[in-house]
Order: structure tokens, then sequence, then C-alpha cells
């Protein structure tokens, strides 16, 4: 992907509130967003050179939907960054730390628990895409 387009973000996100705040959110930060509702949605989109990193929920029309997508993008291009969002933690009381998982059965670069800040996102995706590359 050449380096004058804006960095594509996938964001996948099944609450429509949630996603609006997230592409307002990524589009004023100079990213072009491709969104979808759904595993289903999804799964279409994700091709080579579709995107350069993406956001995913956990739990939408599947409990592991988010897990699924991570697995589909790392086996098509595992330098594309991962993130994923969960409610998990608040609804269950588990916690997903990649760091502290030995066999990293999570396929995913970042985990970032809701309620989400954006500011929180913004650095991650920082952090993984290496600083101003999402510059336009």
């Amino acid at each position: 992907m050449s380096d004058d387009k804006k960095t594509r973000i996938l964001v996948v996100e099944d609450d429509p509130d949630m996603m609006d705040q997230m592409k307002i959110y990524l589009e004023s930060e100079k990213y072009e967003v491709v969104s979808a509702s759904s595993q289903k949605e999804a799964e279409p989109l994700i091709t080579p050179g579709g995107f350069h990193a993406a956001v995913l929920d956990l739990m939408m029309e599947n409990p592991d939907s988010g897990f699924v997508l991570s697995h589909k993008i790392k086996r098509m291009d595992a330098s594309i960054p991962v993130i994923l969002v969960t409610s998990v933690t608040r609804e269950t009381g588990y916690y997903f730390d990649k760091a502290h998982d030995p066999k990293s059965w999570i396929k995913a670069d970042a985990i970032i628990h809701k309620e989400l800040r954006f500011e929180q996102l913004k650095a991650e995706l920082k952090r993984l895409l290496g600083g101003d590359r999402h510059a336009s």
C-alpha cells in the first residue's frame, strides 16, 4: 500500500452508537475507516491490501466473533495490527491480557477493555502502526 494514502482501519462493532463514535474519532485523527457491524459482514472485507489495521469487538453475533476475525486477519497477513475491544471483563469478571498468555492463543496485538477511551485507542494505533504513518 502506498504511503501517500490515508491509513485504512477496519472497525467491526455491533453497537451502532460505539461504531459511530469510533468512526468519527478515527476520521478526526485522519484515518480512513472501513466498517462492518458483524463477523459475517466483515469477513468479505478481509482481503490483501484492504486495510492497515483492525479494531474488532470481541463479542458480536457469536461470543468468539472477534477471535475468529483476528485469526483470519493474522492468517492472511500476520503484520496487520489487530486490536480487540471487549466488555467481557465488565460482564463476566474474566480479564483477557495477552501479555500473560503463555500460549499466545489470542491472535491480537492489543486488547482494550470497555469502557473504551479514545486516547487509549489512539495510543495503541500509533504504537502498532509506527508513529505518524496515518497522516495524509
